[in-house]
């Protein structure tokens, strides 16, 4: 009798123990379950793009004279610089958008030995042409045969490629066009959100993106740099929060 009511007695409790593991694990399912559903949360991206024209100009020209006497040398460049100088200023560039940049004199005799060259010496002089007259550049660096007509020996760096064109403004469209990546992105996020069936909540976190500019044009073997006009690109990551 004792026993039979001892093993009644743990059946019940083994019970009581199974039900509340049972109703444990319902807890804690449902927790899970509300815990996604607070944390649901959509992130997109979005895009503005704009077309700008560059705003400077920057035009170096360069130019050498080469022979075996540094005073002949010498001479001769200031002679040049006069010319390129007046080919500019008849263009219509002012004094001040007209810089003249540092000698560069190059020894090509130097560690020859026995066989130097006819022309020992090489002197570069640069003229930079700083302006805001963007179509002014393009134009007249177009017409640089007209220096090599007048004897002028122009000398190109591995690196130059003509006119260096720059957008200097683009703190003063950064705003709106934040603000049109943003609004992109929302539009995307209420897409998504009347698609799942759920209700657009706040912004949780959002990167505004690196503004980057592009050649407007995609032209090959042409840079960004060397081209006018361009195109600004930003792109925004937002995340938003979903409310059922």
């Amino acid at each position: 009798m004792d026993r039979s009511v001892g093993v009644a007695a743990g059946f019940f409790s083994a019970l009581l123990v199974a039900l509340g593991l049972v109703g444990a694990g319902w807890l804690v399912g449902e927790g899970i379950i509300e815990g996604r559903k607070a944390d649901s949360h959509v992130q997109v991206k979005g895009l503005a793009e704009r077309d700008v024209k560059a705003d400077l100009a920057l035009w170096p020209i360069k130019f050498q004279v080469t022979g075996n006497d540094l005073a002949q040398i010498q001479a001769r460049i200031e002679t040049d610089l006069q010319t390129v100088q007046q080919f500019l200023r008849d263009s219509g560039f002012t004094e001040e958008e007209i810089q003249r940049q540092s000698l560069q004199i190059q020894d090509f005799g130097a560690g020859y030995g026995g066989n130097r060259p006819e022309e020992r010496y090489g002197v570069s002089q640069s003229v930079l042409v700083r302006s805001e007259k963007v179509d002014q550049v393009e134009g007249v660096s177009r017409r640089l045969g007209e220096l090599v007509a007048q004897g002028i020996v122009l000398q190109q760096d591995w690196n130059a490629t003509g006119p260096t064109y720059v957008f200097t403004r683009l703190n003063e469209i950064k705003p709106d066009m934040l603000a049109e990546a943003t609004a992109s992105a929302r539009e995307a996020a209420n897409q998504f959100a009347e698609d799942a069936a759920a209700e657009l909540g706040g912004i949780r976190d959002a990167n505004q993106g690196v503004f980057v500019i592009l050649p407007r044009d995609d032209v090959p073997g042409s840079s960004e740099q060397a081209q006018i006009f361009k195109t600004v690109r930003v792109v925004s990551t937002i995340t938003y929060s979903l409310e059922n």
